[in-house]
């Protein structure tokens, strides 16, 4: 689900606390030449199932969640 994705953790602009992750999809090229890139915001939530996923992701050796900026 998060093969050739970047995964970083994102602070929370308000609270300057992590919160979330996000999940950046690989750039498709489109004909023109621009690009589309999709994101995925993960709420650190143990309920959300994509959270879920993201943790049983970075268990796999070589995947890890990059730090906030």
């Amino acid at each position: 689900m998060f093969d050739n994705c970047t995964v970083k953790y994102h602070k929370n602009i308000h609270s300057g606390k992590v919160d979330s992750i996000l999940v950046f999809y690989p750039k498709i090229i489109n004909d023109d030449g621009t690009y589309n890139q999709r994101q995925l915001g993960v709420p650190m939530n143990e309920d959300n199932r994509y959270y879920q996923d993201i943790l049983e992701w970075e268990k796999i050796e070589g995947n890890t969640i990059e730090e906030a900026d």
